[in-house]
């Protein structure tokens, strides 16, 4: 299974660039996974398709302002650093750019030294470990001096923060955010839940293995990273009630499903657990967790586009995708989203 197999034409006029101002009113192309049949929607019109007794599974992790700009201590040499895993501490692993400027012993200061980063272990693909030095509370340190690590391709400047947030995120930890969710409001919520539809909330901590572009040519050569994630023992035994009783489990995004997928491939049923998966779904995989998925359109040749394609059968969301494009939906992060039933 060859890489260039999930390539797809996309104009780049259609990578939204800002957020729509109100999150719900994004449209959605809805795919029947068996059938291939495609209609266009709006995203308020999910309500149509859960039915009482379903369960929606919400990621509800927080986005953390992760990119911080330093310097070089020894040379003043400007230096990137995002912020990807917690590993406790005050050990993070991170993403630097230039990173071969970065060595053992290598201290980046950020905010005139108000934070300090020195490297402790280098590691492949511009991956370095850094011990941070700083007074106070962490997260309020990154506050005041990181910027919320809005994709490369975005490159309009966000007005308000809390938009590449959903409005549930609670969990701080991510290096970016569970996108598919973005297009929920309390209300549609709240209309979701008076129909007598479950809402679950699990939490992985998006870092390198979402968002990590493929760069090997056979697709199962493609080594993705690990991520945390959390579920809790309610949500667990709501899930098996779920499906015990028919129901359908309804993942919101591709960080849902792969916590999903991931405890059932081990446990063979939900239960409270935490842990790291780097669990890479691609065509060939069988679901043992989900039934539908919502989702916003990925990037060609990337490890979600492979997901999607493993739920729905590749040539199905290549039609899809065309149709996205030919009918001018808005992609990626701030784009518009997509239900496969």
């Amino acid at each position: 299974m060859k890489t260039d197999d999930f390539d797809f034409y996309l104009p780049e006029e259609l990578i939204a660039q800002t957020p729509l101002e109100k999150r719900d009113s994004s449209r959605l192309l809805v795919l029947d996974k068996k059938t291939g049949d495609i209609s266009h929607r709006h995203f308020t019109d999910i309500v149509d398709y859960l039915q009482k007794g379903d369960t929606l599974v919400l990621n509800d992790t927080k986005v953390i302002p992760a990119r911080l700009y330093g310097v070089k201590e020894e040379t003043n040499a400007a230096i990137e650093v995002l912020l990807l895993k917690d590993e406790g501490n005050n050990i993070w692993e991170c993403l630097t750019r230039p990173a071969k400027r970065i060595k053992v012993g290598t201290v980046i200061s950020f905010g005139n030294g108000k934070l300090k980063a020195r490297c402790t272990s280098v590691l492949d693909e511009g991956i370095r470990k850094f011990k941070l030095e700083y007074k106070g509370i962490l997260y309020e340190v990154l506050d005041e001096l990181g910027e919320m690590p809005l994709p490369p391709y975005i490159h309009e400047k966000l007005k308000d923060k809390d938009r590449y947030q959903t409005v549930y995120a609670k969990n701080i930890g991510s290096a970016a955010a569970p996108t598919a969710g973005l297009h929920f409001t309390d209300d549609l919520l709240k209309k979701i839940k008076d129909k007598g539809v479950n809402i679950a909330y699990i939490t992985l901590h998006v870092g390198l293995g979402t968002f990590r572009p493929v760069s090997v040519t056979d697709v199962t050569k493609h080594k993705m990273h690990s991520e945390y994630y959390v579920m809790s023992e309610d949500v667990a035994k709501l899930l098996n009630d779920t499906r015990k009783n028919g129901h359908k489990i309804i993942a919101v995004g591709t960080t849902s499903t792969r916590t999903l997928e991931t405890i059932m491939s081990l446990y063979g049923t939900f239960k409270s657990c935490s842990g790291w998966t780097d669990i890479f779904i691609y065509p060939g995989y069988e679901f043992k967790a989900i039934d539908y998925l919502i989702t916003n359109f990925h990037l060609p040749k990337s490890t979600l586009v492979m997901l999607v394609s493993a739920l729905a059968g590749k040539d199905n969301i290549m039609k899809a995708y065309n149709e996205a494009v030919k009918e001018k939906y808005r992609f990626f992060s701030f784009g518009d989203s997509m239900f496969i039933k």
